[in-house]
């Protein structure tokens, strides 16, 4: 059992980071109006890396201790750059084909430089797996907060300040 840990480990990272991005997505199709059949696939191709995490997570713990670190590391943090990768296609496919509902046309490019986040930094993380395992995978969890925490669109921002000018 002591020498599992790992595994058990492992499957509640992948647990809090599946579930994590299921609240983003949850958040992105709030602010689609209506779907097409690329909207539909495209979200496929971001399911098949969401499912795929537990993989490279097992991978990660099986390894961690071994000469297979690093290589496993590469492979956990590469998947989450394409896990970002296609929430940032599927975002951009929303916006271009106009399927989004009419409260969020306002704050399309505010979301979009949110979404832009992610890719440039799993690359980084990514980066940070040759020099040093265990920062890119503090960086890697910090990057989930991060991503857990709801983003404030233009419009939020501005009702904030509105809010604050009545006082």
């Amino acid at each position: 059992m002591r020498r599992q840990w790992p595994t058990y480990i492992a499957y509640l990272i992948s647990f809090a980071f599946i579930g994590i991005m299921w609240v983003n997505h949850h958040r992105l199709f709030n602010h689609i109006r209506r779907s097409d059949n690329g909207l539909m696939f495209l979200n496929l191709l971001l399911l098949l890396g969401v499912s795929a995490v537990p993989f490279p997570t097992a991978l990660l713990a099986a390894h961690y201790y071994t000469g297979g670190k690093t290589i496993s590391a590469a492979i956990f943090n590469g998947t989450y750059v394409l896990i970002a990768v296609f929430f940032n296609i599927l975002w951009h496919h929303v916006v271009r084909r106009g399927l989004l509902d009419s409260a969020t046309h306002d704050s399309a490019d505010a979301i979009s430089k949110q979404y832009a986040v992610g890719p440039i930094s799993y690359l980084i993380c990514f980066g940070l797996t040759w020099v040093s395992v265990p920062a890119s995978l503090l960086l890697n969890i910090a990057l989930a907060v991060f991503f857990a925490v709801p983003p404030r669109t233009d419009t939020q921002k501005n009702a904030g300040k509105m809010q604050g000018a009545t006082k």
